[in-house]
């Protein structure tokens, strides 16, 4: 016997997605992004309805407080800021590539200082690091660091480095096929011969975009060089901006500051992310 209830329900259109609301899973994505956009415009709106342009520009973008930085923000600021960064890029990286190549050594010892450099490092923060650089004359009496300033600044940022390199660089000799080590030694090169102009060169060329990328790190990482009490002559561009921001009362030199990082950074950034789809396509 029918059921007469079931057979006068409506039948669904044809063609039409189950769930009976009619539209269609690119409908639904369409509605629903529509409906992202509108928010997005709406707290925009909100937003630049809310601020005061007058103060904010007052207090961020005075330009007789921002020709104060001139010319002092390239010629000595960013000038520290890449000696620091560049000093500390170099010795984290021939560091960080003994540390892996310890890492990866047949030799246990070895193995765990290593291990524990890298876990140490990599556990502490940053700025607790250039703090005990600070107080490492009272611990050790009579020693300076060489190079004085930017040794400090150069050392901080080189064991910040260090332990975050090594394991990029470890990646990168992993990632070397075996069978390169092999073909060097059948052809009667020792394993460090082998290593050095066979494993070692292919492992960079693998580790130059994240590489690249921990450069700009550091570059960021120079600002806790300020916590050193640098002053004068070497200050980098975080210490720069925080003075003149305290000598005039305005957080115009901040953005100064903030605007010259960005200058350095985003081309480097762009640099990497070319590499990386360079070396992408050449797999």
């Amino acid at each position: 016997m029918t059921d007469k209830s079931t057979a006068a329900e409506p039948s669904a259109p044809a063609g039409a997605p189950p769930g009976g609301t009619g539209l269609s899973p690119r409908q639904k994505q369409r509605i629903s992004r529509t409906l992202q956009y509108v928010v997005l415009v709406a707290v925009v709106v909100f937003l630049l309805l809310r601020i005061e342009w007058g103060s904010l520009a007052a207090n961020f973008a005075k330009p007789e407080v921002a020709a104060e930085t001139w010319p002092d923000v390239f010629t000595v600021a960013l000038k520290n800021t890449i000696i620091y960064s560049v000093g500390g890029f170099v010795f984290a990286f021939l560091f960080g590539l003994l540390f892996a190549l310890m890492r990866l050594s047949s030799v246990a010892p070895y193995r765990w200082i290593s291990i524990a450099y890298i876990e140490i490092f990599r556990g502490l923060p940053a700025l607790l690091i250039f703090l005990l650089i600070l107080f490492l004359p009272l611990a050790l009496p009579g020693f300076e660091v060489p190079g004085g300033t930017y040794g400090q600044g150069i050392l901080g940022l080189t064991i910040v480095g260090s332990a975050y390199m090594a394991e990029t660089l470890r990646a990168g000799l992993q990632a070397v096929p075996r069978g390169q080590m092999e073909a060097a030694r059948s052809l009667g090169m020792s394993h460090t011969r082998a290593m050095v102009t066979i494993v070692i060169p292919q492992a960079v060329r693998i580790v130059i975009p994240p590489t690249t990328n921990q450069f700009v790190s550091l570059l960021k990482d120079s600002s806790l060089v300020l916590f050193l009490g640098v002053t004068g002559d070497y200050v980098e561009l975080t210490k720069f901006g925080n003075d003149l921001a305290s000598t005039y009362a305005n957080a115009t030199p901040i953005l100064v500051v903030g605007v010259t990082y960005l200058l350095v950074t985003i081309p480097l950034g762009y640099l990497a992310n070319r590499l990386e789809k360079r070396q992408g396509k050449g797999r």
